[in-house]
């Protein structure tokens, strides 16, 4: 299937692909539009004039009242989309909706409900295990039997190229705690899930019902201040040193975009308790790509991971937490098994005592999977650039 828009047949932004983002013009409040090659499709008029049952949705400063329209809606909206970019006919209709990427203002897509993260890559566990338990076990002995996962702050996810400031804290010292900026500030490759329909408090969502709830994928950079982490996560986990900021892609790619990217994990020994279902543990074929300052310097696969997205949704929710529209989890860092895997700069560093950001550094992250339509489609990429810390 081909599109008439100019230049995107073949691109990583092709008619397989439509991932859905937030923008806006000079002047103008901020809307729903959905990318094709380097074009966003103003939804709203051409919605409005065809008069869509859900054209208000299009009209919104986020993308949660077209999630919370659920599956159904979602799966009829990207087959009328995917008809406006590919039949000649609908041309004379869209053109007129259709920007310039360029000429645009790109928001955060999503109002963040909750966020919650995950630590589900065995490699990235093992090895974060070894650099600080050294003469221990890499592995704490639940970490094989459940999806580990920490409650973050909604409220400093922000969207790709926002600056990130570096944060102060208490750290770690050979005579106590000492105050100040991090000096050891990392990042987190993952991925990102973002949920369209919530569920009712007390009711567990089973991991069959992933496809029901997650209205697609973001990348995700969880940046990490690792020796302020160090010194508050014993007893009760992550805090100051992971809520300071995390940052998303502009644009979310809907789960039917991924289809062809669905695989087998690894496997996972011993065999989850039946919430958590042998039938929940396919992943996706996703590549990664973590630069610093322009340089690729680690592709982690996201293939790799040992806990799926389905068995972490199911996990957040078997003591009965209810999901609401927006929510959003992410995947933990992706490293492989090969250096030059690795998703987080603790690790790229491991015998250098890690090797952390300095003020002005820019990382950038790319995704690219499977495209249905047999080749490749990116998702969006996530920019952040270290700004000094503030007094």
């Amino acid at each position: 299937m081909s599109t008439w828009v100019p230049g995107a047949d073949g691109s990583l932004f092709d008619v397989d692909n439509l991932p859905y983002g937030v923008f806006s013009r000079p002047g103008e409040e901020p809307r729903v539009g959905v990318r094709i090659g380097d074009f966003v499709v103003d939804l709203a008029p051409i919605a409005a004039a065809e008069m869509l049952d859900v054209h208000h949705v299009f009209q919104e400063r986020s993308l949660n009242p077209l999630m919370a329209e659920g599956r159904q809606v979602r799966e009829s909206v990207r087959r009328w989309v995917t008809g406006l970019l590919t039949d000649e006919t609908e041309r004379d209709l869209v053109e007129p909706s259709l920007l310039p990427l360029a000429d645009l203002t790109m928001h955060l897509p999503v109002e963040v409900a909750d966020y919650v993260d995950f630590y589900a890559s065995l490699d990235h566990a093992t090895n974060v295990g070894r650099i600080f338990r050294p003469d221990g076990e890499a592995l704490l002995p639940n970490w094989r039997h459940l999806p580990v996962g920490y409650h973050g702050r909604a409220g400093t996810v922000v969207p790709s190229g926002t600056p990130v400031v570096r944060p102060r804290g208490q750290r770690p010292g050979p005579e106590g705690p000492t105050y100040g900026a991090s000096r050891r500030l990392d990042i987190e490759a993952e991925l990102g899930f973002v949920v369209g329909v919530g569920s009712t408090i007390g009711t567990p969502v089973s991991y069959d019902a992933f496809a029901d709830h997650v209205f697609g994928v973001v990348g995700l950079n969880d940046w990490s201040a690792r020796d302020i982490q160090a010194w508050e996560y014993v007893p009760l986990g992550p805090f100051l040193g992971k809520s300071f900021a995390t940052s998303i892609s502009h644009w979310v790619t809907p789960v039917e975009a991924l289809s062809a990217a669905w695989v087998d994990l690894p496997g996972q020994e011993p065999e989850p308790l039946p919430y958590l279902g042998p039938g929940a543990t396919q992943g996706l074929d996703i590549d990664v790509e973590v630069a610093l300052n322009g340089e690729v310097v680690s592709r982690p696969p996201y293939r790799s991971m040992y806990w799926s997205p389905a068995q972490m949704l199911a996990h957040l929710t078997v003591n009965g937490a209810s999901l609401r529209t927006g929510d959003l989890y992410g995947s933990g860092t992706i490293s492989g098994p090969e250096p030059d895997q690795r998703g987080s700069f603790l690790e790229i560093g491991w015998g250098a005592d890690g090797t952390f950001l300095e003020d002005g550094d820019e990382v950038v992250l790319r995704y690219t999977a499977p495209g249905t339509g047999g080749g490749r489609i990116a998702l969006g990429q996530v920019i952040g650039r270290v700004e000094p810390a503030r007094t």
